[in-house]
């Protein structure tokens, strides 16, 4: 399957994380969050961000992850509380996700999108044993920033 993140140039080289804390990992947990889309990214990354920043240069990474089942767990949206998507949900998904990647279960965490729910994100561990080998940056494309958006 490939998936998406759009990343500033800098950054676009190579399938890294920073270990910073977001809604499905704790600080010093090294995962990439990816969209499966271009669009869901974009929405992702202003959702983020919190503004558009014109100035700055970004690159979608295409990223190809092997499609077999047993990468992958999903969780979905039934089994989540009905507050998950605000910031007040964080500790508890938080947790979800600590605990999966701690315990290496799988190494792809497929989580509903917090901005369009019926879409997902695919939180991939990097520190999980089969990354280097079902995880592949394939390719960068240029990224432009719509003047509507504006």
């Amino acid at each position: 399957m490939e998936v998406f993140r759009i990343s500033k140039t800098d950054y676009a080289d190579k399938l890294t994380s920073s270990g910073s804390a977001n809604r499905w990992n704790y600080h010093g947990q090294h995962v990439i969050y990816t969209g499966s889309s271009r669009s869901l990214s974009t929405l992702e990354l202003i959702v983020h961000r919190g503004t558009i920043i014109p100035k700055i240069e970004y690159k979608v990474m295409v990223i190809s992850i092997a499609d077999d089942d047993k990468l992958v767990r999903q969780i979905l949206v039934k089994d989540l509380a009905k507050d998950w998507r605000k910031m007040s949900a964080y500790a508890v998904l938080q947790k979800t996700g600590s605990e999966w990647y701690e315990n290496q279960e799988t190494l792809v965490l497929k989580v509903p999108s917090a901005v369009i729910p019926k879409e997902y994100n695919y939180i991939i561990n990097t520190e999980h044993p089969d990354f280097l080998k079902y995880v592949q940056l394939i390719r960068t494309e240029e990224y432009f920033w719509d003047t509507r958006l504006f």
